[in-house]
């Protein structure tokens, strides 16, 4: 098999796998592998950018679609699909750019890059909720429950994107060692 074609099988078992997770009943709420994945796929396809933005973004649609069909299906009361939807993408999608500044796989750049696009996330991700529901007063006070309120949240994500990161960035470091420094880039 080609390195190239092996690279293909291993980016779709990624999003597969990263999906069915995210879905998995019980898991705490937070815990999931996409952000991780983003920066993973920022590291890895820095010379091939649209890759590491499909990476995070087509496992959370694949996982979106199965919320959506059991919810539909009354089997969860997470819908798949709900307004804001797009903003959630579009910040899975900077956080890609996170791991665009790995320039270096070391163990202090990750976990740097892990704490700060969770934290980003959970900043904006928070914020937006505020501005654009009525769950929270328009004032200081509505802006810090919000954030009060995320942060089993938030320290659920940090918790998982280190986990995955070690996952990830192990696993390439360990396995990867066979592919030469322009195969990193190249899918």
């Amino acid at each position: 098999m080609k390195k190239g074609s092996s690279i293909i099988i291993a980016f779709v078992l990624l999003t597969v796998v990263g999906a069915l997770y995210r879905i998995v009943p019980g898991r705490p709420f937070g815990f999931a592998p996409q952000y991780a994945m983003a920066l993973f796929g920022g590291f890895l396809f820095q010379n091939d950018k649209k890759w590491a933005f499909i990476l995070p973004i087509g496992s959370m649609f694949l996982s979106d679609l199965l919320f959506q069909g059991l919810f539909k299906l009354n089997m969860t009361s997470t819908p798949g699909f709900y307004s804001g939807q797009l903003v959630n993408y579009i910040l899975f999608a900077i956080l890609a750019v996170f791991g665009f500044i790995i320039k270096k796989m070391d163990f202090r750049n990750i976990i740097m890059a892990s704490v700060l696009s969770t934290t980003f996330y959970f900043l904006v991700s928070n914020m937006y909720v505020w501005i654009s529901t009525d769950f929270y007063s328009k004032n200081w006070g509505g802006l810090m429950q919000s954030y009060t309120l995320g942060l089993p949240f938030y320290r659920n994500s940090i918790i998982a994107t280190l986990v995955f990161s070690a996952i990830l960035f192990g696993g390439y470091a360990l396995i990867g060692k066979s592919f030469t420094k322009s195969q990193r880039v190249t899918a």
